[in-house]
C-alpha cells in the first residue's frame, strides 16, 4: 500500500490550551508505538484532513518530523471530531515496524446485489461493519469486500469464516459471527381505529314511593 506523507512539528502547548491551536488552523496530534517515546505533535489542519481522506482508516502514512531525514511509518489509531461542526479535534498515530505484525480494524464493504432483495418483504442486515485483522503493515487491506450475490432467501447469512482473505491476513473475530444476513421484514400491525359510539342512556324517572305524590302531581 502506498504511503502518503504528512509534515508535523513538536508541540509545546498541552491540555485545554490546545483550543487556541485549533483556532489557528492547527490540529494537535499524538504519536506513540511499541518501544518508542510518545510525542506530542501538531500539524496543519487542512493538510491533515487531506491525508486522512487519502489514507482512509488503514492506509500507511509517512510522518515527517522536524529535523528527521526519514519519515516515520504510522497508521491512524484514533481520531476525535466535533461531529456537530465537522471539525477535527485530535488524532492519534501509531508507529509501525514493517517487519512486525499489527492489529487494527478494517472496514467491511458489501459488493454485488442480493437476489433476495428483489422481494420487498426481505431486508439486508449488516451486522459487522469492521473486522479486527492481524498482518504485516505492507499487507493491510483498505477494506474487506463481502460479496452478497449469494444471498437468495431469508435466513441466509455470510459469516466471518466465509470471507476469503489473503493468506497473510488473519481475522481475529469469532469465525461464527454473522457479517451480513437476509431477514424478513417485520409485519407491521395496522392499528385499527376504534370509534366509540356514545350511546345516550335515557333513564326513566324514579317512581315515587307508594302514597307519595310528585310535585307536579
Amino acid at each position: 500500500m502506498d504511503k502518503v506523507e504528512l509534515e508535523v512539528t513538536n508541540r509545546e502547548i498541552l491540555g485545554k490550551k490546545v483550543k487556541h491551536l485549533r483556532r489557528q488552523g492547527i490540529t494537535p496530534v499524538h504519536l506513540f508505538g511499541h518501544s518508542i517515546k510518545s510525542l506530542a505533535l501538531q500539524c496543519d489542519t487542512g493538510e491533515l484532513e487531506r491525508v486522512l481522506a487519502q489514507a482512509g482508516q488503514t492506509g500507511l502514512i509517512g510522518l515527517k518530523l522536524d529535523k528527521e531525514k526519514k519519515p516515520r511509518t504510522v497508521v491512524v489509531r484514533e481520531f476525535d471530531r466535533d461531529w456537530r461542526r465537522g471539525k477535527l479535534l485530535h488524532v492519534d498515530f501509531y508507529q509501525v515496524k514493517m517487519e512486525e505484525k499489527i492489529k487494527l480494524e478494517v472496514p467491511v464493504v458489501l459488493v454485488g446485489e442480493a437476489p433476495a432483495l428483489k422481494f420487498k418483504d426481505n431486508m439486508l442486515e449488516h451486522e459487522l461493519e469492521t473486522l479486527t485483522v492481524e498482518c504485516l503493515p505492507a499487507k493491510i487491506p483498505a477494506s474487506l469486500e463481502v460479496d452478497i450475490s449469494s444471498l437468495t432467501e431469508p435466513g441466509q447469512a455470510i459469516r466471518v469464516k466465509d470471507i476469503d482473505l489473503d493468506k497473510d491476513i488473519t481475522v481475529l473475530n469469532d469465525p461464527e459471527l454473522v457479517v451480513v444476513k437476509i431477514s424478513s421484514r417485520p409485519v407491521e400491525k395496522v392499528e385499527e381505529e376504534v370509534v366509540e359510539v356514545a350511546e345516550e342512556v335515557v333513564e326513566a324517572p324514579e317512581e315515587a314511593p307508594p302514597g307519595e305524590e310528585t310535585e307536579e302531581a
